[in-house]
């Protein structure tokens, strides 16, 4: 069983990269986990109150959750669980402690992945990402869909010509 790391800005584009991790690793049972990377505040009222960042929950929409539900009701063979976490630090050390401690065994970008900040906190995770030792996949969403949708329009195409002769 392999553990995925998929940086994230919660954007539901995000959710595509489902599919070309499971056309990747299509013998693997897959674990999930959505990032998103905050740096420390400097106040110490907010790191007395880093334990009790539900709000950062808030950044996710109803739509994203229910995208992550969607995909892992459709590759249920693949796909053991998709979660979300945030990594709260700056430091590659303090990521490889994080990356250890869920026995991440890769981190998979969409390729031309391009980073949005959540909040003037939010810190680009390939900063993080590229030095921490870690395998990084990046993945052509695009191509994938593109099949699929070739695929579903040519077997269209024929029926519909099979149904006019």
């Amino acid at each position: 069983m392999k553990t995925i790391l998929i940086p994230t800005d919660f954007n539901l584009e995000n959710t595509k990269i489902l599919d070309a991790l499971v056309q990747s690793q299509p013998n693997e049972k897959l674990n999930i986990i959505f990032l998103h990377a905050f740096k420390l505040s400097d106040s110490i009222t907010d790191m007395l109150m880093l334990s009790r960042r539900s709000r950062d929950y808030e950044n996710v929409s109803d739509e994203f959750y229910q995208r992550l539900t969607h995909y892992k009701n459709k590759y249920a063979q693949n796909i053991n669980t998709i979660g979300i976490e945030y990594f709260y630090g700056s430091t590659v050390a303090a990521f490889k402690n994080f990356i250890d401690a869920f026995d991440v065994n890769c981190i998979a970008y969409p390729k031309n992945y391009i980073y949005q900040p959540l909040n003037k906190f939010s810190i680009d995770p390939k900063f993080l990402t590229a030095r921490c030792g870690c395998e990084v996949l990046e993945l052509n969403i695009m191509t994938i869909h593109a099949q699929e949708n070739l695929i579903e329009t040519k077997i269209k195409e024929t029926e519909l010509l099979e149904s006019n002769a």
